[in-house]
This record gives structure tokens, sequence and C-alpha cells, in this order.
């Protein structure tokens, strides 16, 4: 199979809109910058020390820095591709790869979303009782009322949505900004010497292993500026914005998660109550550094929230557009906006706001399924960048040390991206491909109604393993092996 099996996403009308490679950075930061890196120091610290911590941010920090590159080096590459993990996966894969792709992320943008609501309620519940944990039956109005709230600023169109995002990242770093330069001037050499080690019983790789499965969900939306890219003013730019947005953010998760370490010995950060950062910054400023944390948190949610709303839409826009999902996901409004792909994560994210009520444990199942859907595409596309650096070595120009080194770094990210789908869970990526099968119903749909084949025959293989995969999530859910 060769690149061109699978004709490019080249023929869609261009975008009426443009944005800065700065905007295309905040989309990044504020995709990746959500409710987790409020938690850090806790989680960290009921896990390890100083030097574990500083272990896992460099494991993970290379990890994602090369997938970065591979993001960085496909835009390059193939500026004629858009809504690059949809894209990537097509044109390396086939149609089915491509379908599963855009399906996957979209599906885990909309469960991520999900709990964004619930962090936004369970945090003014700390003011409210009557919200709870973000999971009653006024926390789900609320939330409902927010949601389409939201729904109407986006279908303005991307100038109003990115102006919004924008602002809204500066209103959630800077605060961070603020507790990392608080910590720092209330650190306390001896206290950050005592933290340097964890447990005592544990091994430093067990401690390092358990910290690194923490950092999955906080990576994701490294992807953020490849997923908008035929609104980038300059093709160059989406790659560029994709690192320095990735840079900004590891050095972001890393310094919240070490200057803690100079404020609180270890097993009190341990059992702060989530975001533990507001428990951290009361330490060194009184109550209300609690309060400021809540207000930022609430911030950061907001500007994730847009950022995954406009990405999930476009991957299902341009997927539309190739045939490989129904016509109504295609649909775009006066101002550019993909209102059919909008419109189907609004209810889908609604559907999901309603489920809560009823599950006792919606936010845990909706954290790693987040986790386990979005892994898809990124495992297909290090895998696509290995095949394009891989024939880039036969290709007279390329350079061959210049190739060589984009065929390691495409093959270490995949090994890495890998992992991560292998650390995540096997039940929970039995439960993703419980959403992908089903989901598969649309793109045989679409691909009738093109008058195509449905599957070529190694897809037929890939379909039946995703089927056998639903059914065995399936069963153990029958068997209560698997706990919703």
């Amino acid at each position: 199979m060769t690149d061109d099996t699978v004709p490019p996403t080249g023929d869609a009308p261009a975008p009426r809109t443009s944005v800065s490679m700065l905007t295309l950075s905040s989309f990044v930061v504020g995709s990746m910058v959500g409710a987790g890196v409020f938690s850090l120091p806790g989680t960290f610290a009921r896990e390890t020390g100083v030097i574990g911590s500083l272990v896992a941010w460099l494991v993970a920090g290379t990890g994602m820095f090369l997938l970065a590159l591979v993001f960085h080096r496909l835009a390059l590459r193939r500026p004629d591709l858009d809504a690059g993990v949809y894209a990537y996966a097509r044109a390396g894969f086939g149609r089915y790869a491509g379908f599963l792709s855009a399906f996957g992320y979209w599906a885990s943008a909309c469960a991520g979303n999900v709990l964004y609501w619930i962090l936004i309620m369970s945090t003014i519940g700390m003011v409210l009782p009557g919200l709870g944990e973000g999971d009653t039956v006024l926390a789900v109005a609320l939330s409902s009322v927010g949601l389409w709230i939201f729904y109407a600023l986006v279908r303005r169109g991307a100038r109003e949505a990115a102006a919004v995002n924008r602002v809204v990242s500066i209103a959630k770093v800077l605060p961070i900004a603020v507790f990392v330069v608080l910590c720092l001037v209330a650190f306390d050499p001896a206290v950050f010497a005592a933290n340097l080690a964890g447990e005592a019983s544990t091994p430093l790789f067990d401690q390092v292993r358990g910290t690194l499965l923490l950092t999955v969900f906080a990576f994701i939306g490294v992807e953020g500026a490849s997923a908008y890219s035929r609104h980038a003013r300059r093709r160059r730019d989406i790659g560029r914005a994709t690192v320095l947005g990735y840079l900004s953010v590891l050095a972001v998760f890393a310094s919240v998660t070490i200057v803690s370490f100079g404020v609180l010995p270890r097993d009190d950060i341990a059992t702060l109550a989530q975001p533990s950062v507001g428990g951290v910054l009361a330490a060194v400023v009184g109550p209300w550094g609690a309060a400021f944390v809540g207000v930022a948190l609430i911030a950061a949610v907001l500007g994730a929230y847009i950022s995954w709303t406009l990405m999930a839409a476009e991957v299902l826009l341009i997927a539309a557009r190739d045939g490989d999902l129904p016509p109504v996901f295609a649909r775009t409004n006066g101002r550019d906006v993909p209102v059919g792909a909008l419109t189907m994560s609004t209810l889908l994210v609604q559907a999901l706001l309603l489920v809560v009520v009823f599950s006792s444990n919606a936010f845990d199942v909706a954290l790693n399924l987040t986790s386990a859907l979005v892994l898809v595409p990124y495992v297909l596309t290090a895998g696509y960048g290995v095949r394009v650096a891989w024939a880039d070595r036969r290709m007279p120009g390329r350079g061959s040390v210049a190739a060589a080194a984009a065929l390691v770094v495409a093959v270490l990210a995949t090994g890495y991206t890998a992992f991560l789908l292998y650390a995540a869970g096997g039940e929970y990526v039995l439960l993703a491909m419980l959403i992908l099968v089903p989901g598969t119903a649309l793109f045989a749909l679409a691909r009738r109604r093109a008058g195509a084949r449905v599957f070529a025959p190694w897809e037929w293989v890939l379909f039946a393993l995703c089927a056998a995969g639903a059914l065995a999530a399936l069963a153990l859910i029958a068997t209560g092996a698997i706990a919703l």
C-alpha cells in the first residue's frame, strides 16, 4: 500500500477564515492544559517523590515530544492533508483505519467534554452543595445549559471561538504561573530535600511506572494544531505551533509538580483534596488560595472544552467530505462552521450528561475511556510517520541523514504510543471497541451511498478484530468483570 492508495483530502473548499501560529498554539495549550494540571501535586505525591517525578516527566516528556515531532514533520511533508489524526491514518492505512481514527477521536473528545462539565460543577459544588460532585440532577441541568451556550458560540465561527480560546488560555495559564512563583518564594530547601525519595519500600522503577501512567490523559491534545489545520494561515505554522504549544505545556506540568515538593511534606500533599494545587497554595497564602485555584480550574476546563469541541467537529467534517461518513457531517453554515458535525457532537455530549445522573462511576470510566479512544489515532499517526520516513530514504533530495533521523523518531514515537495504549488498560481498549464497532454502521452507510464496497479484503480482518473486542467487552460487562 502506498501513500496515494487513498486520494488525499485536498479537494475540499478553501476555508473562509485563517488563524495565526500563536492561535494554533493556543489550541494545543487549550486542549492540553485542562483540569489535570490542578491535580498533579497530589497525584504524583501519592506515587513518588522529587526524583521519581523528574524521571517520569523526562520519560513522558520525551515520548510525547517525539510524537509532536512526527506531527511537525507530517505537516511539512503532507500539507495537502487536513484534520491530521484522521487524514494521516487514512493515507497510511486505508479508509477504514481513517474512519476508526476519526470516529475514535470524536468520541474521545465528547467523553472528555462530559468530564469537563462534571469538573466545573463539582468545583462550584464546594460553594453550592446542591451540585454535589457534578453528578446531581441540578448539576446536569446547569451543564446542559452551558453546553448549548457554547454550541451557539462555536456556531458563530472560527475567529470568534479562537478569540475566546486565546483569552481563556491566558486566563488559565496566568494563575498557574502565579502558583509557581508563590511556591518558589515560599520554597523550603529542607522540605524539598526530605521529599527527594518516595516510599522507601517501593523501588524507583515502580514509582516511576505508577506516575508515568498518570501522564497519558495530561498530554492528550498535542495534535491540536493539526486537527484544525485547514484554517492555518501558513501550512508550516502547524508543526511549529505543535512543538511550541507542547514545550510550553510540558514546562507548566513539570513546574507545578516539582515546586509543590518545596512547600509541604510529600505525605501531606498526597492527602490533599483535589484540586491539590489549591491545598498547596492555601498553605502558602491562606484559605483564599483554594478559591483562587477553583476559579482558575473553571477557566482551564472551559478553554479545553472550546478546543476539544472545535477539533472534534473538524475531524468529522473532513471525514464526511472524503466520503467516509454520511454527508450530514459535512454541512457548514455561512461562517464556515461544520454545523452538522458540531450538532452531532453536542447531542452526544448531552446524551452522556444524562447518563451521568444514573452512573456511580461515570468520571473514572469516562476519563480512562477518553485516553483509550484518543490513543488509537496517536498510534496510527506515528505509524504513518514511519511509512513516510521510510519512503523518504529512497527519494533523491530528501537527505539520507535527515530521513534516517525522522525514521528513528517515528519508530520510537510508535513504540511509545503503543505502550500508552497498553497502559490504558485492556478493559478500556475493549470498551473503545464497543464504541467503534457500532459506529462502523455510519462508515458502511457512507460507502454504500457512494456505490463503493464497504471494506477492502484486509479491512474485513481489522473489522473482525474490532468486533471480537466489542463482543468481549459485552461479555465482561454482563459478568461484572467491567464495572461502569
